[in-house]
């Protein structure tokens, strides 16, 4: 066997980022405009900042480069809970003025997933290619290949893989009463 085999295929994950106050602000300020431009910026937003929330907005897609200004995109106004403005003289179909607060926080949340990879051959990485294969693996399973405590192996179930990277754990007692744990 060549070492390729043993190697763990590489996962992509998600992570939810939140945004800070500066975009915030910012995102609120350009869904107020006509063409949501998010220039002006604050005053006290200079340089190096300045570039650096630009690019942040631009890398999540809330705002987009046209003609040398930002625009929001349709992600940048659903994260302020808004939609785009409907130009005049189009005619709006059953579309509501703006989302309800629980639509805002689910599409903020889609939104702010940003791709992570986790890196191959770390326990992580191994707990998660256990629970890929098709019977799943038990809690013992995971613990010899991960060399963790059996706590240790269900607070990374709980609070990595379910919590923080949105993979969705299902957890089935067999026949034999062992416990199995498999993502769906």
């Amino acid at each position: 066997m060549s070492d390729d085999a043993h190697q763990l295929p590489e996962i992509t994950m998600t992570v939810q980022a939140k945004l800070t106050d500066t975009q915030t602000t910012i995102l609120k300020a350009a869904a107020s405009r006509p063409e949501g431009n998010i220039e002006p910026l604050p005053s006290a937003l200079r340089g190096g900042a300045r570039a650096k929330v630009i690019d942040g907005l631009l890398a999540r897609g809330l705002v987009a480069e046209s003609e040398g200004s930002h625009l929001l995109t349709d992600a940048g106004y659903a994260a302020v809970g808004k939609q785009r403005p409907v130009p005049k003289g189009v005619q709006k179909m059953d579309a509501p003025d703006a989302l309800t607060k629980r639509e805002a926080t689910h599409a903020l949340q889609k939104l702010e997933a940003t791709s992570r990879t986790i890196r191959p051959g770390t326990k992580l990485a191994a707990i998660i290619d256990a629970m890929r294969h098709p019977g799943g693996a038990t809690i013992a399973q995971m613990m010899a290949s991960t060399g963790w405590q059996a706590h240790t192996v269900r607070g990374a179930i709980s609070g990595m893989i379910r919590k923080r990277l949105g993979y969705e754990v299902v957890t089935e007692k067999g026949a034999d009463g062992l416990r199995t744990y498999r993502i769906a």
